[in-house]
């Protein structure tokens, strides 16, 4: 066994950033992917993949990748499931990632060896194998136990087209002249209820406990992101006390999605920390164009009809069940598990990464999140390599101590997180965020941008020649007109 051999569980986005992050800085990976094909979530065919055929994303493409590759010319700001699937494939090829894969391996326990490292046991072509590492990275996702409320006679359904998990509608075209009740209040339950009304279904039905706030994928011909998930933002997040963030918030959220209750929706709770919010590009149009019927939580199931909680009922041909996941980490040993205090939830970590009684042991990206995973799994996976390598000082076991600390204390895998508070966090801690770089224009332009991978290869290891420049080509392609006038007017330039 080499000194440096890395298990990866995982070839999603997750698995190969910390594959090429970890082969750069001399680790010998071998990436375990249960699979036939890399692509994790991305790919559709794999049964840990909860994306339907037509699927796009929900988060702009300069977002939605890893800093090496971009999208080939044409591909749409939102590109489609398969865009996305091949351009990790591009991403496997470019770092020369096929000879570490080990595909149609599904690893059966992940276990401390006796004599240090890992040992790692795997089912393949109907056989056991194991072997031994001197490092572990799990990576397998975060949305792939599809969790199912606790409803009464929902087990018993007889509608025609059955009851199901969001994480199983695959073929949308079964649901024409149906009468279906999505459940749900986040992303995947929104997209699907829009998905369904706008594709000649009878009647959509939307149960959802509480009504959040909802944001559009654009604003005015501007992705979300340079709204909602700029580097300011974030740095602003840190900076304010709690009640002025969520004011702000909720401004923001009423100026540019909207208050709900005017198209339709029931109104959102008083208190913004109660309200959530989730994202749609059409969901509270449709619900404007009585196209969506929200209804509040189910109550009950009985035959083929639903009662919900304030007594309404529907007759009901199909019930889609859009309430979330499960943390599912079934090969962890007994002793693994326990001492990160593994839930249904989460664990406990420092940085989401470490613990310190695990030496050698990293998982990434199994927390819930607002926002795109790439950027944020890309420094989390440079942050594990250039620690483990020596590159950077890695964490003393008292700043892991008090990272855990810092878990409980923030409830950290209790709630969704932020993309750009994430992004920032790890590359912080790899050394590769370009606080105070550039001069005064630059430093505005990185404020007022959506936190990209690029804004992170300017400094640090790994950086890039053209990173600032790539950053500056974004925010003149996406930013805000008006911001981007703001900031060409006193820097004495002119402004697209």
């Amino acid at each position: 066994m080499s000194e440096r051999n890395v298990a990866i569980i995982g070839a999603g986005f997750g698995g190969l950033a910390a594959a090429r992050y970890l082969k750069s800085q001399g680790f010998a990976p071998r990436i375990f992917e249960m699979h036939d094909e890399i692509g994790g979530q991305w790919n559709r065919h794999n049964e840990n993949s909860g994306v339907w055929p037509e699927m796009r994303v929900n988060t702009a493409r300069f977002v939605t990748r890893l800093s090496d590759l971009q999208y080939p010319d044409g591909t749409a700001m939102f590109p489609r499931n398969t865009e996305v699937a091949e351009l990790i494939n591009a991403f496997a090829d470019l770092h020369g990632l096929r000879s570490h894969l080990e595909l149609r391996a599904k690893v059966t326990r992940l276990a401390a060896a006796p004599e240090g490292g890992y040992d790692v046991t795997w089912e393949s072509g109907g056989a056991a194998n194991s072997s031994t590492f001197d490092y572990a990275v799990v990576a397998t996702g975060r949305f792939n136990k599809p969790e199912i409320p606790d409803i009464p006679g929902l087990d018993c359904f007889t509608g025609e087209c059955g009851a199901i998990h969001a994480f199983h509608y695959k073929e949308p075209t079964e649901y024409r002249d149906k009468r279906i009740v999505v459940l749900g209040g986040s992303i995947s339950a929104l997209e699907i209820a829009s998905d369904l009304s706008m594709m000649g279904t009878k009647r959509v039905y939307m149960s959802q406990r509480r009504q959040r706030y909802v944001m559009p994928k654009m604003i005015a011909g501007t992705p979300l992101e340079y709204f909602a998930f700029t580097r300011e933002g974030a740095l602003e997040q840190e900076r304010l006390p709690l009640d002025e963030v969520l004011a702000n918030t909720k401004e923001f959220l009423l100026a540019y999605g909207g208050d709900p209750a005017r198209y339709g929706a029931p109104p959102t709770h008083e208190d913004m920390a109660l309200a959530g919010v989730a994202g749609s590009q059409h969901y509270l149009n449709l619900v404007a164009e009585d196209r969506i019927d929200v209804r509040p939580r189910i109550e009950s199931v009985f035959g083929n009809f639903v009662r919900f909680a304030d007594g309404s009922e529907v007759e009901a041909d199909a019930i889609i069940v859009g309430t979330g996941f499960d943390l599912h980490l079934p090969f962890l040993s007994q002793e693994i598990a326990q001492t990160v205090k593994l839930n249904r939830k989460g664990m406990v970590l420092s940085d989401f990464t470490f613990h310190p009684d695990l030496e050698r042991l990293a998982f990434v990206g199994l927390w819930a999140q607002l926002g795109p995973y790439p950027v944020v799994l890309e420094q989390q996976a440079r942050y594990i390599a250039y620690s483990w390598s020596g590159a950077i000082s890695p964490s003393s076991s008292e700043d892991l101590e008090l990272g855990l600390s810092d878990c409980v204390a923030e409830y950290h895998h209790g709630d969704y997180r932020q993309q750009h508070e994430m992004a920032i966090r790890f590359a912080r801690l790899a050394g590769t965020d370009p606080e105070g770089y550039g001069d005064d224009e630059f430093q505005e332009i990185l404020a007022k941008s959506a936190v990209t991978g690029e804004m992170f290869r300017i400094v640090g290891h790994d950086s890039l020649p053209d990173a600032e420049q790539r950053v500056r080509d974004d925010f003149d392609k996406y930013g805000i007109p008006e911001v981007k006038k703001d900031i060409a007017a006193r820097f004495g330039k002119s402004g697209n």
